[in-house]
């Protein structure tokens, strides 16, 4: 397979137009965006302080001072370690790009955010795949992991908390895959973007800084609910950076310094902005969890451990396309299929918007479900 054969993104397909129209969006993965004005306020960036950014090319790798940001933050004392990208997507496609050959195995979860899997494949890597099983609830079970390793494995790609199902590791897992891949010898890429977004137990720590083969990737875009402003950033080792800046000058060259002004901003205060988040996060879960109690035998809804998603199995539903198709052109309401990633018998709901959209989305949810088939 060549990159130009890199298989259809199903779930930005589906949204791609819907977003926009839906009158009840339930179906994203991060927190509702505010404006320029709120984050401003909340943060304390004055107009002047705006108006003295030159718009001129920013470092590679970003500025220091953002790399600065996320190091104190999830990499301490890894700066130099850090590269700036338009949100975690474009440090995945580099670290990828730079990393693996034709042949390359490399293991995937299943279900899975699509860009974890069908980039490597198109750039010709053998994928196997660590199965997240539905009859588990989605918990990870390591010893199926285990059973995919081969001497050709180049690389285990994970997301925890993960999208879609928000099932995580525990922390006696987390210890246990870092030694796993330690001793194969092959590399770890940990996507932790929901990662400040857990609710039973603490967030699991970003693995850089343990293990010499580790890359880790995440972003503005979920936990801080700022999607618009594309600051992702992945932590790599010294030995990779040079190509994966080779790779970017064909592709977007650097970061805007607006943008990583801001991003920088954000990062020195995280824990002021991630507060009420947070707490809305926390809240909405609540809802999502009582509105699936209130539906026995209709709804199956393995509970989310970690981000702002969750994944139910809908009563009577094989493929739930034809759904949600009429879900959104009768209802109003906008979730995703769960066909966007391998379960055509589920759905994505999204729970990180304002609790009265998603109250009254769920509610209109609920009575669809209620008729679909009668």
């Amino acid at each position: 397979m060549a990159l130009h054969d890199i298989a259809p993104a199903l779930l930005e397909d589906w949204l791609r137009h819907r977003y926009f129209s839906a009158q009840y969006d339930i179906s994203s993965s991060g927190l509702a965006p505010g404006t320029l004005g709120d984050l401003r306020a909340e943060l304390g960036i004055g107009t002047a302080e705006l108006d003295e950014i030159a718009f001129r090319d920013s470092p590679s790798v970003g500025s220091d001072r953002l790399r600065a940001a996320v190091a104190a933050r999830y990499a301490p004392g890894l700066a130099d370690q850090v590269v700036c990208t338009h949100g975690a997507s474009e440090s995945l496609f580099l670290v990828l790009a730079a990393l693996l050959r034709p042949g390359d195995e490399v293991v995937t979860l299943r279900p899975v955010y699509q860009s974890l899997s069908s980039i490597a494949e198109a750039l010709g890597a053998r994928l196997r795949t660590w199965e997240l099983r539905a009859e588990d609830g989605f918990r990870p079970d390591l010893d199926l992991l285990r059973a995919v390793l081969t001497p050709r494995t180049r690389a285990i790609v994970v997301n925890f908390p993960h999208n879609p199902t928000g099932t995580t590791l525990t922390r006696e897992q987390y210890e246990e895959l870092l030694a796993l891949v330690d001793r194969h010898g092959c590399h770890l890429l940990w996507d932790g973007s929901f990662a400040e977004l857990a609710y039973e137990g603490e967030a699991l720590p970003e693995p850089s800084g343990r293990l010499e083969r580790a890359l880790s990737f995440s972003t503005l875009s979920k936990a801080y609910g700022l999607p618009g402003l594309r600051v992702g950033w992945c932590v790599a080792p010294p030995a990779l950076i040079p190509e994966m800046v080779r790779l970017r000058d064909y592709v977007t060259i650097s970061t805007s310094p607006l943008s990583e002004h801001l991003g920088s901003a954000v990062l020195e205060q995280a824990d002021k902005v991630l507060a009420p988040r947070r707490q809305l996060a926390t809240a909405n879960r609540r809802l999502l969890l009582d509105w699936a109690a209130e539906h026995p035998g209709l709804v199956e809804l393995p509970a989310p451990l970690g981000g702002v998603t969750g994944f139910p199995g809908l009563a009577g539903i094989p493929d739930t396309t034809a759904f949600c198709h009429e879900l959104e052109a009768q209802d109003g309401v906008l979730v995703v299929p769960g066909g966007a990633f391998g379960h055509p018998d589920r759905i994505r709901i999204g729970f990180g918007g304002p609790s009265a959209e998603l109250t009254q989305g769920l509610d209109r949810l609920g009575a669809r479900v209620e008729r679909w088939g009668r």
